[in-house]
């Protein structure tokens, strides 16, 4: 639990020192929208949107794994292996 609580600690020590060294104001431009923010939030929302992106492809491909029959091949090849998969 102290190990934990000292690298959650750390973790946030940086996050903060990141935020304050990162307080230079971009100018980002995509298409034609133009929006002016500081680095660190740029780069935090770059960060979750690929978190939300990455949680979604997951969440396609575990579906199409499971819609295909990987999973039940797999399960009927164990059972032809006999009691314990052996």
């Amino acid at each position: 639990m102290h190990l934990k609580l000292m690298l959650s600690l750390t973790l946030a020590g940086l996050a903060v020192l990141f935020v304050i060294q990162n307080v230079t104001v971009v100018q980002v431009r995509f298409l034609f929208w133009s929006l002016s923010m500081t680095l660190s939030l740029f780069i935090f929302l770059l960060f979750a949107t690929g978190l939300i992106v990455g949680w979604l492809l997951h969440g396609y491909w575990s579906y199409r794994r499971k819609s295909s029959g990987v999973t039940t091949r797999v399960n009927e090849a164990g059972r032809a292996l006999g009691p314990g998969g052996r």
